[in-house]
């Protein structure tokens, strides 16, 4: 039997009353819905990391800060990810950022979908996040989840407040074709993995 691609849902934000948590509780729920994956959630929260302070950049310099090392070891478990996605000007949050900097060897070769919120639906910051990963050596998919405009408005703190089970007829469409996207590129880097290990 294959196994099931183990998935990190990673809240990207740490922010007090952070609209994160509730996009991230969805996508949990739409992943455990399936059977054809293993999914959980990853707080930044419970990681607090340091500002990049390593002697050198980790491809060639192997990490120090016993924080940076926990967190490390955190994403090994994992064989992919889906990002909960905040747009900070134009681009991913800056504890997200420092968070993809402090690991190298852990983000590799494995794939990753996102999740994005905000009055663009983090169209721009989800984009960011893929130029990024392209460095880290990671694997796209070309479908993302975007929660913006309306929507975002009606769910948000900032609006209505409403749950987010009131959108997800808007959104199903999309997260059913990250996550089959998520699954099958799991499935193409785990065995290219198993592949090289033999």
């Amino acid at each position: 039997m294959t196994k099931k691609p183990r998935i990190a849902i990673v809240i990207g934000s740490t922010r007090p009353g952070r609209y994160a948590d509730k996009a991230a509780g969805w996508m949990l729920k739409q992943a455990q819905a399936r059977d054809d994956i293993e999914a959980e959630l990853l707080d930044l929260l419970d990681h607090p990391l340091p500002f990049f302070d390593e002697k050198g950049p980790l491809i060639s310099a192997p990490s120090e800060n016993p924080a940076a090392l926990r967190w490390q070891e955190a994403l090994a478990r994992y064989d992919g990810f889906i990002f909960v996605v905040a747009e900070y000007n134009h681009s991913i949050t800056g504890v997200l950022k420092n968070a993809l900097d402090q690991a190298y060897q852990e983000w590799g070769g494995k794939p990753f979908t996102a999740i994005g919120y905000g009055g663009t639906g983090a169209a721009r910051a989800v984009e960011h996040l893929r130029l990024i990963a392209i460095a880290l050596r990671m694997v796209s998919t070309a479908a993302s989840v975007h929660i913006g405009g309306a929507d975002f408005m009606s769910t948000s703190p900032m609006g209505a407040d409403k749950p987010i089970e009131d959108i997800e007829a808007s959104l199903l469409g999309a997260t059913k074709s990250s996550l089959d996207e998520l699954v099958r590129w799991a499935h193409a880097t785990m065995a290219a993995k198993a592949a090289e290990a033999s």
